[in-house]
């Protein structure tokens, strides 16, 4: 189902009705071409924007977060990308295992080059991570167009083309250490130390936006669904710290921009 507002109908028409086709070939049932000029209406709530998105039940390891977010993206874009294969387009680096000390308040972890690769062991290191630049790849590898998203404007923007929005977060959005991360090279990120994780924006209104997440009912929170809805003010306060780690990805077929992909693109996401 999406939906989108009125005075953006023309504008995201075809980007909606390309989303709709391929949820079909999911099972899932698109809204009407009536509905979509005015908010829906998704278990009593109303939404300027919504799309029905594929459902992962699990997560493929405790620690392999980006890639179960991207898994359903993909998914629900008609692709159907187990870890072996996602981990082989993004990369894994085993330079070094993730490690963090602690210098008074102050935690940095060392680690791979998260800019381009995976780094970590995703069965065991709560360390182990990657950034948007890297993911970047692996939704290029199957002919999607992906692009930066840096602020709310640009989520809304997203949304209303019917674009699935993959982002960096803290489990259950709740408060977070800030840390730096270090590469071989020495480059810097900035990101959080032991709650970092990634879920997949699928719909917003002026309050709050809502989220799908396969990390579902854990040991740390039997009561997390599946799909929630964080209000705006605390979303963007994670998003700030995991340094605003954002794509939107547009489905199959959508009409694209000539640009330079974004995983070629220079970083701005380093610490100074």
């Amino acid at each position: 189902m999406i939906s989108v507002r009125g005075a953006k109908l023309n504008r995201v028409w075809w980007g909606a009705w390309l989303v709709a086709v391929t949820l079909l070939s999911c099972g899932v049932a698109p809204a009407l071409a009536s509905d979509r000029a005015a908010p829906v209406e998704v278990n009593g709530r109303l939404y300027d924007a919504y799309i029905e998105t594929a459902n992962k039940p699990s997560q493929f390891f405790y620690y392999t977060c980006e890639f179960d977010a991207a898994w359903t993206i993909l998914r629900t874009y008609g692709y159907d990308v187990p870890l072996d294969q996602q981990l082989e387009i993004v990369g894994l680096d085993q330079s070094i295992e993730p490690y963090a000390v602690q210098q008074g308040d102050t935690f940095t972890i060392y680690g791979g080059d998260i800019e381009s690769a995976f780094s970590g062991d995703y069965t065991s290191n709560f360390l182990a991570r990657t950034t948007g630049q890297a993911m970047a790849k692996l939704f290029e590898h199957f002919d999607l167009e992906v692009r930066p998203v840096k602020n709310q404007d640009d989520i809304e923007t997203a949304l209303d083309a019917g674009e699935l929005v993959w982002t960096k977060a803290t489990v259950d959005f709740l408060p977070w250490q800030e840390a730096t991360w270090v590469t071989p090279d020495g480059d810097t990120f900035k990101t959080v130390l032991g709650n970092d994780h990634a879920v997949v924006i699928i719909g917003y209104n002026a309050d709050a936006v809502v989220i799908r997440d396969a990390l579902g009912p854990t040991n740390t929170n039997w009561n997390r669904a599946f799909e929630y809805e964080v209000p705006w003010d605390t979303f963007l306060a994670v998003f700030a710290a995991q340094n605003h780690d954002g794509l939107a990805v547009s489905p199959p077929g959508a009409p694209t921009t000539p640009s330079v992909p974004i995983s070629a693109m220079p970083v701005d996401s380093r610490s100074n």
